[in-house]
């Protein structure tokens, strides 16, 4: 993690600051917030990449059909002999 630390004022609800008490143990809240904040963000640019590749995908399967049908001639050619 990144030794440069910048202190927030954030307002969180009291039943989940004891719950991140309880969970990171005395003294470790600011470790914890962390952490959950660097898996949340990993998992939000996951789904970002995600969504771009699938939307990639779909844009290039039109293309893709094209091409195929354009050398089904030349796929097929000599099946006949089998």
């Amino acid at each position: 993690m990144d030794t440069d630390n910048i202190r927030l004022n954030i307002t969180l609800p009291k039943s989940l600051v004891h719950l991140i008490d309880h969970m990171s143990g005395p003294r470790k809240r600011s470790l914890f917030i962390a952490e959950a904040v660097q898996l949340k963000v990993r998992q939000a640019q996951k789904e970002d990449l995600e969504k771009k590749l699938a939307e990639g995908y779909r844009a290039g399967y039109n293309e893709s059909c094209e091409m195929a049908s354009e050398f089904e001639a030349a796929d097929l050619e000599g099946w006949d002999d089998y």
